[in-house]
């Protein structure tokens, strides 16, 4: 099979011992002539910094919008060495604190809990210049993972968003074994210095700990490589979080691999990019963009912290480059597409011809920009102004994009849309697709230059490494690999082989070397009757009905047949009502017999289009008009299912579903 952006570095091996088959090793066709260099210079975090603070000192770093009288008004921007100074005074406050260096896992261990923000970024690049570890305390997982990754990770020191400090109390008594130290990213109440009194805590106000890092100088540590530079934890789906270990060494490969990237494809980031801040910083998705744009000398702008003001912080700051979860895209999506329903039979008539014509223009390979400038100057400019007007670069990462969405991105957008995939273990970015190419449509794009890429076969579910139609396992080799665990060497075995660190996510090769995820290794189970169910690649077929926002598909082992809980989408749920004369609110509508019956028909429609065996056909259906959150702890904060907790929750539902499906009609 020719696969035009990959070339192959091993050779398939057969099963041998009873292991599984592995595909042939790949790589980029970017890095044939080996991966990319290391930046000469840059041996860690820090260097990243320090060195773009040496080139574009004068350079805007960090900004936010200024509030005067309540009101938004301008972004107010902080130099480069403006920047720098700042984390001198608290490095050296930290240090004053009594942390230390890390060594041998013991010492400082800095955690950092709350929105992005300018001091965000100023706690961290600290941490980055005294060698200690950098623990983001998740902003949306409760107090309860909080409290775990503080007592786990042994926090000494956290820097706190003001509004957050209540929160961080929680923890106590149990986190003040080691918790020593708190600082707000603004000012802390007097009841609440108090409160931290009780427990032996010192508290400081932003400009406290400022003050305290003036009058204190500490030399800075040599930092090498194979330094811990963060932990950060993964939420997981099951069970306690799990520390990810990663060094300066990874993050620095995956600068240069990025970098590597964008010049081959001649989207180099320079320091007139633009970056909007709003994904968390706790997640390495958004923490590895970060220390590229810094990399580059580029402005980072923060958003105020509400996304239903995120359009309008969009507007002020114009960013060249969005990074997305697919969530935000899709809102855009269906946001967009119900304007243009409510638009009038002209202006619906216009869209949709230029729409066509930019596809097909798109599809025989012509460059967005040539596609079709008229439909972008007459149609689609609104859209690109919704963006900010200057967007060249849209990046969708952390969870699978629907190719419908990211089809009509890439038409209306009037900018590169492309769709990435990694995990914490892999720092990120390890695949993403690249412009235009519609080939890599609903793919993640091939391999970045700096790992290697295997499949391994999954013979209980049928994948086959070897095959005409490569699918398996995806495995990843390469610097930019976690150190580990945390504390979790039983774990780190597991997942970490000769080497290769094992994904759990079943990918199959395109034709032009680009990657689909199609399965999750672990979510199969067995049905009654003995057959093997892939959920995860259920979910993905039954979510392309366009009536259904989310679908969470349910079996066990005591029962012969398939059944779902769907957050239909509101507007088509009610338009369907509209034209089929069934009355009610959106509530009510999803507790109706006769919309249940319509949408198991829809999921029924689909599956059958799709070839899916009669067992993996859906029987039952219950309709939800609230979405799966993270508020009853159904979904992660990069929007996975969380399945035992989704089981948990609707249990009774599960139940009920069972017993009406299995009457005797």
């Amino acid at each position: 099979m020719s696969k035009k952006f990959l070339i192959e570095v091993e050779p398939a091996k057969q099963a041998t011992d009873g292991r599984p088959s592995i595909g042939p090793v790949y790589r980029s066709i970017f890095a044939k002539d080996g991966f990319p260099a290391p930046i000469p210079g840059m041996e860690s975090c820090w260097d990243i910094f320090r060195m773009s603070v040496e080139k574009y000192p004068d350079n805007p770093m960090l900004g936010r919008r200024e509030i005067v009288d309540g009101k938004a008004g301008k972004y107010v921007w902080q130099t480069y060495k403006e920047v720098f100074d700042l984390v001198i005074k608290v490095g050296n406050a930290i240090r004053s604190c009594g942390v230390e260096e890390v060594k041998l896992y013991l010492g400082g261990k800095c955690g950092i809990y709350g929105a992005n923000c300018p001091e965000w970024i100023v706690s961290m690049e600290a941490c980055n210049a005294h060698g200690l570890y950098c623990v983001p305390l998740y902003d949306t997982l409760g107090a309860g993972a909080i409290e775990f990754i503080i007592c786990h990770s042994e926090v000494s020191i956290a820097f706190v968003e003001e509004k957050k400090i209540s929160e961080l109390f929680k923890t106590f008594p149990n986190a003040t074994k080691y918790l020593k130290t708190i600082v707000s990213f603004g000012k802390i109440a007097p009841e609440q210095k108090e409160e931290a009194e009780k427990y032996g805590l010192a508290t400081y106000s932003w400009d406290e700990f400022l003050q305290l890092g003036e009058n204190n100088q500490f030399e800075l540590p040599v930092k090498k490589k194979t330094d811990i530079c963060t932990i950060m934890y993964t939420s997981g789906t099951t069970g306690d979080p799990k520390g990810v270990m990663i060094s300066n060494d990874s993050i620095v490969s995956v600068v240069a691999g990025i970098k590597c990237l964008l010049d081959s494809v001649n989207e180099e980031l320079t320091s007139k990019d633009v970056y909007l801040s709003y994904l968390p910083l706790a997640h390495i998705f958004d923490r590895v963009i970060e220390e590229y744009f810094i990399n580059s000398g580029g402005s980072i702008g923060f958003w105020r912290g509400d996304v239903k003001l995120l359009l309008e912080d969009i507007a002020e700051l114009k960013p060249t480059i969005f990074c997305a979860v697919p969530r935000v895209l899709e809102r855009i999506y269906s946001g967009l597409n119900q304007k243009i329903s409510n638009g009038g039979l002209l202006k619906k008539t216009l869209f949709s011809v230029a729409y066509s014509y930019k596809l097909h223009n798109l599809k025989r390979g012509a460059k967005h920009v040539e596609a079709s400038p008229l439909s972008d100057k007459l149609v689609f400019d609104k859209v690109k102004q919704a963006f900010g007007g200057r967007v060249r670069l849209i990046l969708s990462g952390a969870a699978p994009l629907s190719t419908h969405v990211e089809a009509f991105l890439r038409v209306v957008a009037c900018s590169h849309v492309l769709q990435g995939y990694g995990l914490t273990e892999s720092c990120a970015g390890t695949f993403v697709s690249l412009p235009h190419e519609m080939t890599m449509l609903g793919t993640v794009g091939p391999p970045v230059p700096n790992v290697d890429i295997c499949l391994e076969s999954v013979p209980e579910m049928g994948y086959d490494a070897l095959s005409n139609t490569p699918r398996g396992e995806v495995c990843i080799k390469g610097k930019p690999l976690f150190s580990g665990y945390y504390k979790r060497e039983d774990l780190t075995k597991e997942v970490l082989v000769d080497g290769w660190f094992h994904t759990g996510d079943v990918g199959e090769w395109q034709p032009d070397g680009s990657l689909k995820i199609i399965d999750r290794k672990k979510n199969i189970f067995k049905l009654s009757q003995g057959e093997y169910v892939a959920v995860e690649n259920l979910e993905n077929i039954f979510g392309l009905v366009s009536d259904i926002e989310s679908i969470w598909v349910y079996g066990n082992s005591f029962e012969s047949f398939l059944v779902a809980v769907v957050n239909p989408k509101k507007e088509a749920l009610e338009s369907w009502a509209s034209d089929n004369g069934v009355t009610g609110d959106f509530k009510s509508l999803c507790e109706n017999p006769i919309a249940k019956e319509y949408m198991l028909g829809e999921l029924t429609r689909v599956g059958k289009e799709k070839k899916l065996k009669g067992f993996e056909l859906i029987k039952a259906v219950h309709l939800d008009p609230e979405p799966f959150d993270m508020e009853r702890d159904l979904i992660t904060p990069t929007y996975k299912k969380k399945r035992p907790q989704l089981l948990k929750y609707y249990q009774n539902v599960i139940d009920n579903m069972y017993k009406s499906a299995s009457k005797p009609s």
